[in-house]
């Protein structure tokens, strides 16, 4: 148990009603198959050459996928949490592991994008530098 006193916020997050706490959760679930519907019509909407080919699209798309989960599961805990102490334990390894999967999201994405763009360029010259003409 905690010895220091319970504040005017925890007292607060102790008289949310269970009731709010179940709207709130069905709210985040049909918020979560919208977004998954809008992701799923947007894969099948944005060609395939969009955006430097499948490669990079699909990995957009898995990384927009993977980023609304995080934050939906986020938001589950949060409707969960007791006190304060743990509102800022839970928002903190949150921010935490968003920053590095976007450090990681941001890297991989562009190597990928840049790979795209050296096999694009390769298409276009590829013959006439390998033909020997000479001027």
């Amino acid at each position: 148990m905690s010895t220091t006193p319970p504040t005017d916020m925890d007292k607060t997050m102790e008289q949310v009603p269970t009731d709010v706490r179940k709207m709130t959760e069905q709210s985040t679930e049909q918020v979560r198959t919208a977004i998954n519907s809008y992701l799923q019509f947007f894969q099948r909407a944005v060609p395939a050459n969009v955006m430097g080919g499948n490669e990079l699209s699909n990995k957009v798309l898995n990384y927009a996928q993977r980023n609304v989960q995080n934050a939906f599961e986020f938001a589950q805990k949060l409707a969960q949490v007791k006190d304060v102490q743990e509102l800022v334990k839970l928002q903190t390894e949150f921010i935490q592991s968003q920053m590095q999967a976007m450090t990681e999201q941001v890297k991989d994405l562009s190597e990928t994008a840049t790979k795209a763009m050296m096999d694009a360029f390769k298409g276009v010259g590829g013959p006439r530098g390998k033909g020997g003409a000479s001027s």
